[in-house]
């Protein structure tokens, strides 16, 4: 499916805390619409910085996740799916770091994202190296809602079963895409 907003594809962004389904799901709604979707730099960022971070990589990380979407809309992908965007940046450069570089807020406030799709702390915790707070999960989550309401962005949450949350998560992006 290809079908954009005037020229700017239709763009949905999964959030929430780590460790809830965020990738696995963005991989299950890329294979229903037939698109790419972009996934967390984070992940590849983390590993080659041996494991490792700072406040000075949450720029490099927030430009990487941006690269990505951008390659993906060169391409005219549509729904542009992205496993995370620059909001993840401002609440976990907040949390770790105490302050959130400028040009990551700017980004997010200059891009337009259709909407967002909240995933819900209601999955096992998976242990994978990068994720070191499993005890936190409920407030970092509740830092993204608050942040997703002071910004007044578009967002949905999903909780329940995989195969619940893709369904409410399809019916969204059908709607959007055929507005």
């Amino acid at each position: 499916m290809s079908t954009t907003v005037g020229h700017t594809p239709v763009r949905i962004v999964l959030t929430g805390s780590e460790c809830t389904g965020k990738s696995t799901l963005a991989k299950a709604l890329a294979d229903h619409y037939g698109v790419g979707f972009v996934p967390e730099y984070l992940r590849e960022y983390f590993e080659q910085a041996g494991g490792t971070l700072t406040i000075e990589d949450a720029v490099p990380i927030a430009k990487g996740q941006l690269a990505g979407e951008n390659v993906l809309e060169k391409c005219g992908t549509s729904p542009l799916i992205c496993d995370t965007n620059a909001l993840s940046s401002v609440v976990y450069s907040r949390y770790y770091y105490g302050a959130c570089p400028a040009w990551i807020e700017e980004i997010l406030e200059q891009r337009t994202y259709h909407h967002y799709l909240l995933c819900h702390i209601d999955v096992p915790w998976q242990a994978d190296g990068q994720r070191d707070r499993p005890e936190l999960r409920e407030d970092m989550q509740t830092m993204f809602e608050k942040e997703l309401q002071r910004r007044s962005l578009p967002y949905t949450p999903l909780s329940s079963s995989h195969e619940q949350r893709l369904a409410k998560a399809i019916a969204i992006i059908d709607r959007l895409l055929n507005a």
